[in-house]
């Protein structure tokens, strides 16, 4: 009995073990398959999802690059165009403004003669028929009321007259003007005087200025103001009527710098600060004791572009007037973009240095003393100077501009 139950308990140990084995088998092959179902299967299938979805970005991706390649190419060629076209519109705005700044300040000069009356009304009607034409340069003859025996000689040597005078105007593009203001009483024997000798002979430009010898750095700027609202020209000189010119050489000289915009034309010097003749009174402006003065063209005659004359106009009432005009000058330029053109044949001597340079064919510009500041007793002696120094009055007529 006892061996019975032993051999039937050894019989289910065994089936038991076996079967326990083929269960273990079983259910590990079954995990198996069920990992590998559930771990390899979605993940392999993700991993194709999302390559799918990636190339799809990079075809998209690729599109928009071979697109914006294609626009940015596009839109360069465009870019270029436009800079021309906005180069082209600058450039034409640009000369635009000028003409407009030209006419504001003839409107300017033209309303403040009205409103005060002053003698420039009648050289503004005088003018208004002429405002379209382009003139080569305005010369503007600084004068005084003292000076008639100065202009007369002025009028005998190198100023044309009557009709030779309005031949220089038409054919040549110049125009020659005493410059002078008015007496401290307007309308008195000065002023009186003035009007007589302008009817005589027809060649003044009166300012709105009161005449001074301290007042010279006003009556610059007024000169320039006034002459670039009466004439549109390429150039305006200012000269001394003490000083002797020869105008085809100056017109020659002057249309060599015909293409530049801002020129400052003259004998330039930067000498030490005055402080005994021409004493400066802000002389303490530029610096310490011994320093020098900024360069600047020396008084007797310079020229400057339209765009600097019409500077002056726009600014003049902001614009400082030292003692000296030549030096007031000088100043209005310091900060701008302006060419200083160092011409020497503006400032020769007397004979014999202009004559020994005529001679050698180098003509001078402008003749003078330097110790009168301008030829010494020029009313006696600028017909001697003419003689030996002048171009000859051919040369006037034949000149070229």
């Amino acid at each position: 009995m006892s061996f019975k139950s032993k051999g039937e308990q050894s019989t289910r140990s065994f089936v038991s073990k076996k079967w326990t084995f083929l269960l273990c088998l079983g259910c590990f092959c079954a995990g198996m398959l069920l990992t590998n179902r559930m771990g390899t299967d979605p993940e392999s299938k993700g991993i194709m999802r999302t390559t799918a979805v990636e190339a799809e970005n990079l075809k998209l991706i690729s599109e928009g690059c071979n697109l914006k390649a294609k626009e940015e190419k596009h839109v360069s060629k465009d870019i270029i165009g436009e800079v021309f076209k906005t180069h082209h519109a600058i450039q034409t705005l640009g000369k635009t403004i000028s003409n407009l700044e030209m006419e504001l300040a003839a409107a300017r000069a033209a309303q403040e003669s009205l409103l005060s009356g002053s003698p420039l009304t009648t050289e503004v009607n005088r003018a208004e028929s002429s405002r379209k034409r382009k003139y080569l340069m305005v010369i503007g003859i600084n004068t005084a009321f003292s000076s008639r025996k100065r202009r007369d000689s002025v009028r005998a040597t190198w100023i044309p007259q009557g009709e030779k005078r309005k031949k220089l105007e038409d054919e040549k593009g110049i125009i020659a003007r005493f410059v002078i203001g008015h007496s401290a009483t307007t309308g008195g024997i000065l002023d009186r005087a003035i009007e007589a000798e302008d009817k005589k002979h027809g060649d003044f430009l009166r300012l709105d200025h009161v005449e001074g010898y301290l007042e010279l750095s006003a009556k610059t700027k007024i000169y320039f103001a006034t002459a670039v609202a009466l004439w549109d020209a390429d150039f305006y000189v200012k000269v001394d009527d003490d000083v002797h010119v020869n105008i085809a050489t100056l017109g020659e000289t002057l249309v060599r710098h015909r293409k530049k915009r801002r020129v400052y034309i003259g004998c330039m010097k930067s000498g030490p600060v005055l402080s005994q003749k021409y004493h400066e009174p802000e002389h303490w402006k530029f610096g310490e004791a011994g320093n020098k003065y900024f360069r600047h063209a020396t008084g007797q005659l310079y020229a400057i572009s339209k765009d600097l004359a019409t500077y002056i106009s726009i600014n003049q009432h902001v614009l400082h007037k030292y003692a000296n005009e030549d030096v007031s000058l000088g100043s209005w330029f310091i900060g701008l973009d302006v060419d200083h053109i160092d011409d020497r044949r503006l400032c020769c001597g007397t004979p014999p240095d202009c004559e020994w340079k005529a001679q050698a064919g180098n003509i001078c510009v402008a003749s003078f003393d330097w110790s009168c500041s301008g030829i010494c007793r020029s009313a006696d002696r600028i017909k001697e100077v003419h003689r030996r120094c002048g171009e000859g009055e051919n040369a006037l007529w034949s000149a070229t501009f």
